[in-house]
């Protein structure tokens, strides 16, 4: 089982940039696709960003490409997700999660996720 701890999110400005960090519990192995999730106020929750199993292609949803970018640092075991020109639409509880079941048609589909951290607030308001 992998356990996930999200951190760094806040309140910030429209335009303002944030970075969000995730550590897994152990390090999964390269059959595991890593992810974020969002899930804003009243509404589902949606697809993010992903690494490819293996980490070599990245993806992201419609609403934030260009704008975010999904990265990890090895040596740390950590996954970033910068997030530059925020937006009020962009603020929601944020989550990483871990699927050994994910292939490329289903990565951007919550349910195909195995394992989620607790969820980080970030919230664009001036």
């Amino acid at each position: 089982q992998v356990q996930l701890t999200e951190s760094g999110g806040g309140l910030v400005q429209p335009g303002d940039s944030l970075r969000l960090s995730c550590a897994p519990s152990r390090r999964p192995n390269n059959n595991y696709v890593l992810g974020w999730f969002r899930q804003p106020p009243g509404k589902e929750r949606e697809f993010v960003a992903a690494f490819s199993r293996g980490g070599g292609t990245t993806y992201y949803g419609d609403s934030v490409k260009g704008r975010f970018t999904i990265s990890r640092d090895s040596a740390k075991n950590t996954m970033y997700l910068q997030m530059d020109s925020l937006k009020p639409e962009d603020t929601a509880v944020y989550y990483c999660a871990a699927g050994s079941r994910v292939i490329m048609s289903t990565i951007r589909r919550s349910e195909f996720y195995d394992y989620w951290g607790q969820g980080t607030q970030v919230t664009v308001s001036s």
